[in-house]
Formats: C-alpha cells, sequence, structure tokens
C-alpha cells in the first residue's frame, strides 16, 4: 500500500474543519503542517505537527506533497503561486483567485510547470447531485434548469468577517455563491455563457441578492438565484427534461445539522483532488471558468448599457 500523501493546510477558518476531518479518515492523506494567522487557531496543533503563521515558511521548511488553500479569498492567488513555485500540488477553495488575471497566471504557471491546480468545488460531490447526475445520464435532454443557492451569510461565516468585505471576499453572493452554482450549471448543461444578470446591493455596496441567465451552448437556459439575506437555507438544482418530467436535486436533504452536508462533501473534494494528483491532468481550467462567469456578472451589471448576450467560453486548458 502506497504511503499516503503529506498535506498542509493553509487558512484554519470555518471551512477549514471539514478539511480536517477528512483528511483524518482518509488512508490517501496525512496531515503534516498548518498555517494560520492566528496564534489561537494554531493552538490545537501544536503539539501534533509543525504549526507556522506564515506559508512561505510552511512551504519551505516542511516537506509536502500538497497543500489546500481555506484562507480569505483575497489571498488565494498568491499563496496558491508560491506553492506551484514550489512543485507543490495545490488545493484551492472557490473562487481560484478574486482577479481574471490572477486565475490565468495561475493556470499558466500549472501548465507551465505540470503541477496540479485543483479548486474545491464541494456541491459536485453531493450525494443528490450525484444521484441526479446519474438520473440525467439516461433520462431525455434538459430543456431548462434552475439552481438556488439561498442563505443567510452571516450564519454561515463564523468569526470570518473578510466574507462580508467586498475587496477581501472579491465582491458579495456573486462572487462567493457564484462560482459553486456556476459549476454545478457547467457539470449538468456543460459549457454555459452570461445571458442577462440583476444583482441588488446592500448600503455597503455588497451585492447581497442575484439572479442570472445562463445559457449552455445547445441552447439550455440555466437560470440561478443566490441569496445572502435568506431567513434560513436552501441550497438545490431542479431540471426540466424535454419529455415533460422534473427532476430536483435538494443538497441540503437527510443533514438535519446545520452544514451537515459539507462533511460527506470534502471527503469527496480530498479523493478527487487525490486522483487529479495521480492523473496529472488538471492545471485549474474550472475554477479559472467559473471565475470568468461571475467576472461576466459582475460586468453586465456594472455597465447598465453592456449587451446581456454572451456565447459560451471555450473551456479553458485544464
Amino acid at each position: 500500500m502506497k504511503e499516503p500523501r503529506r498535506i498542509g493546510i493553509v487558512g484554519l477558518g470555518a471551512i477549514s474543519r471539514f478539511y480536517l476531518a477528512a483528511i483524518e479518515r482518509s488512508p490517501a492523506w496525512r496531515l503534516t503542517a498548518v498555517c494560520d494567522i492566528s496564534a489561537g487557531r494554531l493552538l490545537p496543533h501544536r503539539d501534533q505537527r509543525p504549526v507556522h503563521t506564515g506559508h512561505r515558511a510552511m512551504l519551505a521548511r516542511t516537506e509536502l506533497d500538497a497543500v489546500v488553500v481555506t484562507s480569505p479569498n483575497d489571498t488565494h492567488a498568491a499563496i496558491a503561486a508560491d506553492a506551484l513555485a514550489a512543485g507543490v500540488a495545490v488545493c484551492v477553495e472557490k473562487p481560484l483567485a478574486t482577479r481574471p488575471e490572477d486565475a490565468e497566471a495561475l493556470v499558466a504557471a500549472a501548465v507551465e510547470r505540470d503541477v496540479c491546480l485543483f479548486t474545491a468545488f464541494h456541491r459536485r460531490h453531493n450525494r443528490e447531485i450525484a444521484a441526479l447526475r446519474r438520473t440525467l445520464e439516461s433520462s431525455a435532454a434538459p430543456a431548462g434548469m434552475t439552481i438556488r443557492y439561498l442563505e443567510r451569510i452571516e450564519d454561515h461565516i463564523g468569526q470570518d468577517a473578510w466574507y462580508l468585505d467586498p475587496q477581501r471576499c472579491g465582491g458579495g453572493c456573486v462572487a462567493d455563491n457564484g462560482p459553486n452554482a456556476y459549476d454545478l450549471a457547467r457539470l449538468l448543461a456543460g459549457e454555459v455563457g452570461v445571458e442577462h444578470a440583476e444583482v441588488g446591493r446592500d448600503a455597503h455596496g455588497v451585492d447581497r441578492r442575484a439572479t442570472v441567465r445562463l445559457r449552455s451552448r445547445s441552447g439550455v437556459p440555466v437560470d440561478v438565484e443566490l441569496d445572502w439575506s435568506y431567513p434560513g437555507e436552501v441550497k438545490d438544482v431542479t431540471v426540466r427534461l424535454t419529455d415533460g418530467s422534473v427532476h430536483t436535486a435538494d443538497m441540503l436533504r437527510g443533514f438535519a445539522e446545520f452544514k451537515g452536508s459539507l462533511w460527506h462533501e470534502y471527503v469527496g473534494v480530498l479523493d478527487a483532488f487525490e486522483r487529479a494528483i495521480h492523473a496529472g491532468a488538471d492545471h485549474g481550467g474550472d475554477g479559472l471558468a467559473a471565475l470568468a462567469l461571475t467576472e461576466h456578472t459582475y460586468r453586465l451589471t456594472r455597465s447598465p448599457a453592456a449587451s446581456t448576450r454572451a456565447t459560451a467560453p471555450e473551456a479553458p486548458n485544464r
């Protein structure tokens, strides 16, 4: 049996606990180091493994095969770039970066060095989404699709207040939840383009609500609904088929615990990351594609005179 891959985590905020649990239960990984600027967050790890307050020190002083980047969104690009330069495979929480040019530079670096650059779209690994995909494989063609991502963001972020800072987050609900919804659209409908978008912002300029119409290359409309002010939580996908049937995947079905679905989804993320490293084929294309759709959404809503029609982009190099 092969030795587990040595993995480090950069950022011990709200999402890191799901990675930590997934690593602990996986024979494919061994947690080798952790990094966070907060001494308090590092404290539980100090007697078990090396801890660092800077990712460059961690990369320089610890032999790693891979890193998970789950720090604030505006730090993703710099940390991932340093890991790629060190020849270390990278799993980045979405979004891959907050600016398309940074994401493009990361993809170019991953291709040049032939190092895995993987974006963690955890909803891909939800069991209800997996069941929906199996159903669609043997069904009539899709005629339309709706993806809803509704929540009250303050209920989800814990102490990670950076989510509500547009500069650090990259925006609001479109920047943070949009990539997950857009990735599901690409997963279920193929390559898509942004056709129309409307965004509602609060007094601080944070987009709290958005409705986005995507369209696939084959003409299937995909309606995306995002909401950061919803009283509760809804995460689902509804697909209408050409034969008139309707199929829905409720990503929260069967999970009474708040965020309970994430435990199995992040097991799926790390399994997929390990397979991507082994295959040597993932150089960040999915993350770049989702970020391009996010940027196009913002571009349409920032400029009222901009065209609301768009063709689906070419799929980036993965």
